[in-house]
């Protein structure tokens, strides 16, 4: 599974517009972000579909983000892990 490209991004515009406005983050390259200096959140894609890899109590878990309903539970989970 590739890391996000340029369309897949592009694709993700509304979520990543969302994880943009989260508190601590820095988005160091195009959909890669940090939280207090360390890798917090990528994209990857494949035929499958792309996902949200975040960091969650030190291990990195995989999200969908294709639909609506899958990108408000990334983003529940994403906001909780950066917060704490």
């Amino acid at each position: 599974m590739k890391h996000a490209g340029a369309a897949a991004l592009a694709q993700l515009a509304g979520l990543l517009a969302q994880v943009r406005e989260l508190p601590g983050l820095v988005e160091r390259g195009p959909g890669i972000f940090y939280c207090n200096g360390a890798a917090f959140l990528h994209f990857h894609e494949d035929k499958a579909g792309l996902f949200a890899d975040v960091k969650i109590a030190g291990a990195w878990e995989r999200f969908p983000v294709n639909n609506k309903g899958e990108i408000s539970a990334f983003m529940k989970r994403a906001k909780a892990a950066g917060s704490g």
